[in-house]
This record gives structure tokens, C-alpha cells and sequence, in this order.
């Protein structure tokens, strides 16, 4: 979306222009990062200022939807996106994988390759040149995660290593050079229960108050904050004192600011004394009402800064900036969009590309371009504020961009700690370039030069109204299977059950007749459903194929089952084998990406008992589907819905994912849930983060219990030890083994139970390695005749993984015997 320049941001970038310093801030995950800290250093400072975020976050939990794993990791890079685009700073990521919380940073280090997170990171530091780095966490336990200190030591390190140029030579060769950064600090914090500000002899006030802006710095934090929706991170805008602390960790010792003995102006380069001199002028001379009266001054700036001998990376970075302040004080606009949002490769599509100068500085618009051969030549002196457009057809054909639309990170198989980066030159990258750019060659006052922008979609929407979105390449058809996970051998009061079908949900994005399809199982070898059926396609129908499990589904052959879907198109055959997926948020760009889908087949029996599930939706919540495939009745519950006789007609209720943390009724109903309680039923609640929601007590339970968010076991392979062996959900339906705690992912259990009424009863025990066993993973209470349990076991993850451990054991908390 086009950023309208006020008079005020043109004034602040004129006084950018004479800032030469620069600030590449180190931590491991979105969130992590200073977010009142960074506009302060880009904003009130003027230092180029960058993010390194070791992670994308893929690890974590999700508030606002069901997305976990790769999916919450792109959509957390978007939310840093859109908290950079309010604080000015910059976004660099390396190619570590978020595996989930990590207790030390030996595991950290163990799980991803740490010599490739530390190559990645001395790219970003040669390659951005930061006067000074900065971490956010100590290197040791004090930053109370494993992967957090894991990020302070190999910022020390890569501080190191990025000024040796025998470390990672083959940087050198790729347009980088060895960096020393002046000092690396580290910036204390106060807050999880940790205060390490005591002592540290650097000491900032980052809370005052531009009147240019119109804000504090702790207000635009707070609104950069909150873009972190995924992770309930909302925050109030700031105001007043905010003291933020720094101590030296390595190079030369800071004892006043934290860029003490860099010069950061324009005399740390030959020949800048004139270029300084002449943005002051500019300054002085800066007419708020006219800032068109700049563009002369600010085109001779432009030569004068390209007769340098200096060709380093500020001369590269302030051509680039004067650039953009003399198009800004023109007032002029582009953009290149297009109607549709979606596009076949082999289509052509119809770009256009608007100009206005909306001033009357003489601008003239000699040409734009897309690719080469799709383009106008043909001169036009733009007259004031009237609308020049002209569309351009543009072949999407190139057989490069066929990954255009797939994020770079997830081209190629990742590790278990790592992402595979296909291009060196990608490394530190937020996200893909757009899939087409236009460039806009201007001409103003004998000064020529290049604007490129973004291909976009642009519509207008009736609520949001004007409204830009990527533009996508898209496949001919993509599909989805269902189920997920397939139950195989469920026994039910009814009878046992497995599942019969198979379906291959499919989506053209073609309009054709009597297209040749042939349809294919993967297992070990390929197997035909299909062959040479001719099918008709019409662009944006949906199509459901059933195939019988028992013909196409051989347990001998593994657990997993894909498909693939063969087109014959204008003579030559193509294969489909991916799903294409949307992910789509107010907040953030639309995400679209590709993934191979396939359905996870479960042998094992799991025997139910009960019929009829209530079920209150939590965050990012997948366990309904499960419930559905265990040949329950499950309806969804809304606050209306919890009534004395409303919930009567269910077996068991369960209570999402941190639901009670998300929805304040819940606390409001537990007399209702209570009261269900003590009539029979069975009311399971999982995992909450603490037991407040906003500044109240929650009222959870029959009895009171307290939630220790420190306590978790994140080794999934953890020894579960059976403290009550002979307790119903241990032994009905299902008879619980140790192996029913086999091929767990990412982790055990998570906000475990630390204090509780003597009513619970805690049949698990389990710990990490070298930790005193915890019991709180799993509570439950008889109440009258019904049970309350919590589950802090992580069900959530290991559902929709389709663990059958997982399976067994909700079925035997649903089963929990009447008193």
C-alpha cells in the first residue's frame, strides 16, 4: 500500500539524510525484540536501525487461529513486518527454526546447526554494517529460554566472526566485506521476574516526545507491539520516563551512550563536509507548506554525493535516500496493480501503472517497465496533479517464477533445526520479492532515475475500502485431503468404526472441457485411482473426489498416504501434487504457500465411551476435528449456550486452549460449568497461561489450583512416570501404557498446575532432563458426580499429529466414571 509522506516525515527525512550511524539489534523470536527501544534508534535518533530475529516464531501458540507450526512462523514474520513499518526499523531473519521453548541453549545449539545460524548472522552483519550490535538477553540462564540465550552467544560470537575474514570466506565473494562493529552491549530488562538493569552504567531515557511525529516513542511502541495479535501481545501506547540500560559485553567500552566514539555524521567520510553543509542549507531553507522548493537543492545533493570517490554502503544508502525525499517533496505518486489477484503461469497479465505529480515541480516520465519487452517508451512531461496511466501486458511464463509465490525459506526440506536457504544472497531476508515489479523512469531538473514498485492487487472493499494484496502465481488446481488423521480402529458403544473414505478435495483455477485427469495414490509405489477420465473444469469450482480406504490404503506400506493429480494441457502432461493455502488476516498481507498434504492413518485401537461433546473454542484450536473422527457428536458452544439445562444433553465438555484466558464469560460461568460438574458431567479445560483474565482472578474449577507458567516439559521424549496407576483415566476405556507416550512432538506438557486444593488428584509425573519431576500435567477433582480435570499434556499439538496415545487418553478423560 502507497505511505503518504506528510510535510513533517519529509522534514524528518531531510534530517535523516545528515545521520550516518547504524544499529542491528540481535534476540531470538518475534516479540522479543525492544519494541519501544527501536523507533526511539530509527525514529528520535535517525539511526539506520535493524531487527535480527534469530526465528520466525513456529514454535509458538497462536490466539487468533488454528494456524501452528510453519503456518504461525509466517504469520508472525508479517506481524514483524507491520510492527516495522510503525517503528522505521529494519527486518532480518536467519534460517533457524522455532522448535518450541527450550531450557538451555546447549539444546538450542544442538538442534540447529549452529555454525550455519552464525554464518547467517555474520552475512547480516557484513552485509547491513552496524556501527554497534545489541542483544537483548544475557548469555546465560538468566534469559529464562534456552533459544534466547543461545541468541546472546552467537551475537558474541558473530560479532567476532564477522571481522575475520577467514571466518565464512566465501561471503567475500558474493559483494560483503569483513565487518568490525565498534562494541556489542547488551540491554538489561526487567520483567518475567528477572530484573538485570542493576549496575549497568549506560543509561537512556527512550521515552520522549516528538512533536514532529506527534508521539513518544513508548507510543509507537505500543503500537508495534501490537501488532503481535498471534501472541496476545496488545500493549498501551507509553507515555512518559522510560529508562532503558546497556552495559559494554564486547570491543570498545561505552560509559555515556551507547555510540560512544562513532562518528555519525558525514565526516566519517572523505569528502562529506560539503554534503553535510549542504543538507544543513536544505534544512534551513525547508518550506513546510512548499516542500517542492527543496527539489533543486536536493537534485544537486543527489550529484554531489555520486562524485564521492567513497562508493561504501552509506553512499549507496543515501543516494537511495535523497531519492526518495526528492520524489516525496515533488509529491509524486506510482503504483502498479492489477485486477485480478491471481495468475496462471503461461497467462498474461494486465498490469497498470498510474502516475501523478501532484506538485509543479517539472517531472518527466520517461518511460515504465515490468519485464523486458513488456514496457512503454514514450516520453510524457506530467502535468499537475492529472492521472497518467497506461496498462502493460506482461507474460507470467518464466519458468523461474514458478517459486515466486512459495517463501523462500520453505522451498527445500527443512531440518529439524534449520531452514534451507536456496540462495546464499536470500540470507536474512523477511520475505520473497514481489512476483513482478514495475519501474518508473523519471527525469527531474537533467536528473534521471528509477523508481521501482511492487505488482500489486488493488479493489476496494465495502467496509475497509481501498484495499492492496499480493499478487500471486497460482497452480491450474491444487487440492487438500480429509481426514488429516484417520482412525482406523475406533470402538464405540455403538459398534467399531474406521474410516471408509478417503476424499481429495480439489479447486480449478481454469475454466476448460474435457480435460484428461488421471488421479494417484502415493504410498511406496503409485498407484492409479483414475486413469484417463476426461472431467470439465470452471475456474473457482471445487470439486470432491471419494476413494474407498480399503482399495487404496495398505497398512504394510507405512502410515501416510499422498496423491497427485495429472492434467494433460495443451497436449502435454503436468502433475499436481501440492495444496496451495491462504492464510488470511486483517492485520497483515494475505500469505498463500504450498505444502504436499497427505492423511495420517491410525491402526491402533482407541475405545470411546460417551456419545455427545460441548465444545468452547479456544486459541488456535484443531481438536474438534479430532473429536469428530473419534465418531463423536460434537457441537460447538457459545456463551449463550451455557445454561444449567443447556448442558444436561452432554457427555463431557471441554474447554479449548487458553479459552478462559480469552474470554472473561467463562469465569462468569463457573457456577453454570461447576454446577454441570456436580450433575455428572465431565468438564476437561486445557492448558490456560495464568490464571488472571485481564486484571481478574479466573474462576476455573470446583477447588482452587495455581498455574506455574515456568512449569513444562519440553523434551517430548521425556520418561512419563504413572504416579496413580490404578486412577480411571489411566485405565478406561483404555488401558494407558508407556506407549502411549511414543512419537509425542515438540513437547510434553506446558503451564503446568504448581499449587492445588487437596481435592486434585495428579496421576502423572514427568521432567526434563536434570530437573526435579513435576506432577501437574494432568489434575483432576471429583465434584459431586461428575469430574474437572485440567490438561496441561500438550493434546493440542499431538492431536492433529496424529499421536495415538493422544487419541486414547481424551477418550479416557471424557470417560472419567460418575461418583
Amino acid at each position: 500500500m502507497p505511505v503518504a509522506n506528510t510535510s513533517a516525515d519529509i522534514y524528518l527525512q531531510l534530517k535523516k539524510l545528515n545521520v550516518l550511524g547504524s544499529i542491528l539489534y540481535i534476540a531470538a523470536h518475534p516479540d522479543d525484540e525492544n519494541n519501544g527501544f527501536l523507533p526511539y534508534l530509527a525514529k528520535e535518533r535517525l539511526y539506520r536501525t535493524g531487527y535480527l530475529s534469530l526465528t520466525r516464531g513456529d514454535g509458538g501458540q497462536n490466539l487468533i487461529g488454528s494456524e501452528q507450526g510453519i503456518e504461525l512462523g509466517m504469520i508472525r514474520t508479517q506481524e514483524l513486518l507491520a510492527a516495522r513499518r510503525i517503528d522505521g526499523a529494519e527486518q532480518f531473519f536467519s534460517s533457524a527454526y522455532e522448535f518450541g521453548f527450550s531450557k538451555s541453549a546447549t539444546e538450542a545449539l544442538r538442534i540447529w546447526d549452529k555454525e550455519q545460524v552464525l554464518e547467517d548472522m555474520v552475512w547480516v552483519i557484513r552485509k547491513f554494517q552496524p556501527d554497534i550490535l545489541i542483544t537483548r538477553f544475557p548469555s546465560d540462564a538468566r534469559a529464562n529460554h534456552g533459544h534466547h540465550w543461545a541468541s546472546a552467544l552467537l551475537a558474541n560470537e558473530a560479532y567476532i566472526a564477522a571481522a575475520d575474514s577467514t571466518r565464512f570466506p566465501k561471503q567475500l565473494k558474493l559483494g560483503v566485506k569483513a565487518w568490525k562493529a565498534k562494541r556489542i552491549l547488551w540491554n538489561g530488562f526487567n520483567f518475567g521476574g528477572t530484573n538485570t538493569t542493576t549496575g549497568m552504567p549506560v543509561k537512556l531515557d527512550v521515552g520522549g516526545y516528538d512533536p514532529l511525529i506527534g508521539k513518544s516513542s513508548g507510543e509507537l511502541g505500543g503500537e508495534a507491539r501490537s501488532m503481535h495479535k498471534s501472541q496476545g501481545e496488545g500493549r498501551p501506547r507509553r507515555r512518559g520516563e522510560v529508562i532503558e540500560n546497556f552495559t559494554t559485553i564486547g570491543g570498545d567500552t561505552a560509559k555515556n551512550d551507547i555510540m560512544d566514539g562513532v562518528i555519525t555524521d558525514w565526516t566519517r567520510i572523505e569528502g562529506g563536509t560539503e554534503v553535510k553543509a549542504r543538507i544543513d542549507h536544505i534544512i534551513q531553507q525547508y518550506n513546510f507548506e512548499h516542500p517542492e522548493n527543496s527539489v533543486d537543492s536536493l537534485v544537486e545533493l543527489y550529484k554531489n554525493i555520486q562524485r564521492l570517490r567513497y562508493r561504501g554502503m552509506w553512499w549507496k544508502q543515501k543516494l537511495g535516500e535523497v531519492q526518495e525525499t526528492i520524489l516525496n517533496c515533488s509529491g509524486i505518486f506510482a503504483e502498479a496493480t492489477t485486477r485480478e489477484q491471481f495468475i496462471l503461469q503461461g497467462d498474461t497479465a494486465t498490469v497498470n501503472c498510474t502516475v501523478n505529480n501532484r506538485t509543479n515541480t517539472p517531472v518527466q516520465l520517461t518511460s515504465v517497465s515490468i519485464i523486458r519487452n513488456a514496457g512503454t517508451d514514450n516520453p510524457q512531461l506530467l502535468k499537475i496533479n492529472q492521472n497518467y496511466s497506461v496498462d502493460l501486458k506482461v507474460p507470467v511464463s518464466e519458468p523461474a517464477m514458478g517459486n515466486a509465490t512459495q517463501p523462500y525459506w520453505l522451498q527445500q526440506p527443512q531440518t529439524a533445526g534449520n531452514f534451507i536457504i536456496p540462495d546464499p544472497l536470500l540470507t536474512g531476508q523477511a520475505w520473497n520479492n514481489a512476483l513482478l515489479n514495475a519501474t518508473f523512469y523519471f527525469e527531474i531538473r537533467d536528473l534521471g532515475f528509477s523508481v521501482i514498485r511492487p505488482v500489486q492487487y488493488k479493489y476496494v472493499d465495502p467496509v475497509k475500502g481501498e484495499v492492496y494484496q499480493p499478487f500471486i502465481l497460482v497452480p491450474h488446481i491444487y487440492f487438500s485431503l480429509a481426514p488429516h488423521v484417520a482412525l482406523m480402529n475406533v470402538k464405540t458403544p455403538a459398534g467399531r468404526f474406521g474410516s471408509d473414505s478417503v476424499y481429495i478435495n480439489y479447486k480449478s483455477n481454469f475454466t476448460k472441457q474435457k480435460v484428461p485427469v488421471s488421479v494417484y495414490m502415493l504410498e511406496d509405489t503409485i498407484k492409479a485411482a483414475f486413469e484417463k477420465q476426461d472431467r470439465d473444469f470452471e475456474k473457482g469450482r471445487s470439486y470432491t473426489i471419494a476413494l474407498p480406504v480399503k482399495k487404496y490404503y495398505n497398512p504394510a506400506k507405512g502410515e501416510y498416504i499422498e496423491a497427485a493429480i495429472k492434467l494433460n494441457l495443451n497436449g502435454k502432461d503436468q502433475m499436481f501434487t501440492k495444496y496451495f493455502k491462504g492464510i488470511s488476516y486483517d492485520h497483515i498481507p494475505d500469505i498463500y504457500y504450498s505444502f504436499k498434504d497427505r492423511i495420517k492413518f491410525v491402526n491402533e485401537e482407541v475405545i470411546t465411551a460417551g456419545k455427545k461433546i460441548g465444545y468452547i473454542v479456544g486459541a488456535g484450536d484443531r481438536i474438534p476435528e479430532a473429536l469428530k473422527e473419534m465418531k463423536y457428536d460434537v457441537k460447538i458452544l457459545s456463551e449463550a449456550d451455557l445454561t444449567d439445562a443447556n448442558l444436561q444433553q452432554f457427555d463431557a465438555i471441554i474447554v479449548g486452549i487458553r479459552a478462559y484466558n480469552i474470554y472473561e464469560y467463562l469465569s462468569d460461568k463457573s457456577e453454570v460449568l461447576n454446577n454441570y460438574v456436580q450433575n455428572g458431567g465431565n468438564l476437561i479445560s486445557q492448558y490456560i497461561k495464568s490464571n488472571k483474565v485481564g486484571n481478574k482472578n479466573l474462576k476455573m474449577g470446583p477447588y482452587p489450583f495455581s498455574i506455574n507458567a515456568g512449569m513444562r516439559v519440553t523434551e517430548e521424549d521425556a520418561k512419563v512416570n504413572f504416579l496413580l496407576p490404578r486412577h480411571p483415566v489411566l485405565n478406561y476405556p483404555n488401558k494407558i501404557t508407556d506407549t502411549d507416550f511414543d512419537g509425542w512432538i515438540q513437547e510434553r506438557s506446558t503451564y503446568q498446575v504448581d499449587q492445588a486444593d487437596a481435592h486434585y488428584e495428579m496421576p502423572l509425573g514427568m521432567n526434563d532432563t536434570n530437573e526435579k519431576q513435576s506432577n501437574g500435567s494432568l489434575a483432576i477433582a471429583k465434584y459431586g458426580k461428575g469430574n474437572f480435570a485440567y490438561v496441561g499434556l500438550v493434546l493440542f499439538r499431538q492431536l492433529p499429529a496424529g499421536v495415538p496415545g493422544a487419541y486414547r487418553l481424551l477418550a479416557n478423560l471424557i470417560a472419567l466414571p460418575k461418583n
